[in-house]
């Protein structure tokens, strides 16, 4: 059976994918920085520890791999673009001189449904339609972008098969380091709860695991495929999530102007050293509905299209056993 590496091991995504692998058969060799909390189901893991930003470690890493999945990211909003540049693109530039050495058969390079244009509701954003603002002038979505262009660019004209799966906003359990399912605790046993005017696709992770799975064998050389499954505005979403824990919460709405208001202050603190996620992008991010379309996912990944609801629901079990 073939042996994969996945690097970010230990991050939301790379938790649900690598006990996904394991129930298939392959073997798992995972990459992480030091030593950490990994769930039950890693206990067939052979962890190897090193850093993304070491091609001598990530070169090591991938010695006796058949297929690379690249999963390791910096995605923290507060932090500067040279960390999203180090992490971000000069990891993956190591995973593509990672798989040339040693003859690697499969890439999977995880980016972002950010890396194309999102849409409305009634005309969602898809594979075909180019980023654009707020997302182009976001560091995070403007260095797993340039990434994503590399390992395509890469790998054009070598025998490596290269595949990039695009997850939308990630929720559900196994969220070692307590990444996207803020926006949950956020709200949990909260009374009040602030919302702002924008949305965004979510998606189960564990469904972004099995889509980023079968794109091992199923996903066509070449290709991107956006992870995605219900556009919700935050609104609807935390009346789902009200709906799921029976809480009677109040939410109130904060006027984009407010948020924006909001950001050009962290801009000037951003201007003076303090580094913040309250800034003008991020600001403009949450006051955008940034909504896509799985179809291509669900088509060539049979990408599964669990409800927002169970992932919620996993989720907050999940926290309630992990006390963090």
């Amino acid at each position: 059976m073939s042996k994969v590496l996945v690097t970010g091991a230990n991050s939301f995504l790379g938790s649900n994918l690598i006990p996904e692998l394991l129930d298939r058969g392959y073997k798992v060799r995972g990459m992480l920085r030091k030593p950490a909390f990994l769930p039950a189901g890693h206990k067939d893991l052979e962890e190897f520890h090193g850093h993304i930003t070491s091609e001598k470690d990530v070169i090591r890493a991938a010695e006796g791999c058949d297929i690379l999945i690249h999963v390791a990211a910096a995605t923290d909003p507060s932090t500067g673009y040279g960390e999203y540049e180090s992490v971000n693109v000069g990891g993956t530039q190591n995973t593509i001189k990672a798989a040339r050495s040693h003859n690697i058969r499969k890439v999977i390079y995880v980016s972002t449904a950010n890396a194309f244009g999102h849409g409305t509701k009634e005309r969602p954003g898809n594979e075909n339609m180019p980023a654009k603002p707020p997302f182009t002038r976001s560091g995070y979505a403007r260095s797993k972008i340039k990434a994503q262009n590399l390992v395509l660019e890469a790998f054009e004209k070598s025998h490596t098969r290269v595949t990039v799966v695009n997850p939308t906003f990630m929720i559900g359990p196994l969220d070692n380091k307590i990444s996207s399912n803020r926006i949950i605790l956020r709200a949990l046993n909260k009374r009040i709860v602030l919302i702002p005017p924008g949305g965004k696709n979510f998606i189960h992770v564990r469904d972004a695991a099995i889509g980023t799975c079968n794109a091992i064998e199923s996903g066509k050389d070449g290709e991107c495929y956006i992870l995605a499954n219900e556009n919700l505005t935050y609104e609807e979403f935390y009346r789902k999530m009200a709906a799921v824990t029976g809480e009677k919460t109040l939410l109130v709405s904060i006027p984009r102007q407010v948020l924006l208001m909001g950001g050009a202050a962290g801009g000037l603190m951003g201007l003076a050293g303090w580094n913040t996620s309250i800034n003008p992008v991020n600001m403009k991010i949450i006051s955008t509905c940034n909504f896509y379309q799985a179809t291509k996912a669900v088509r060539d990944l049979k990408l599964p299209q669990t409800p927002v609801e169970e992932a919620i629901k996993e989720a907050i079990s999940w926290f309630a056993g992990n006390k963090k």
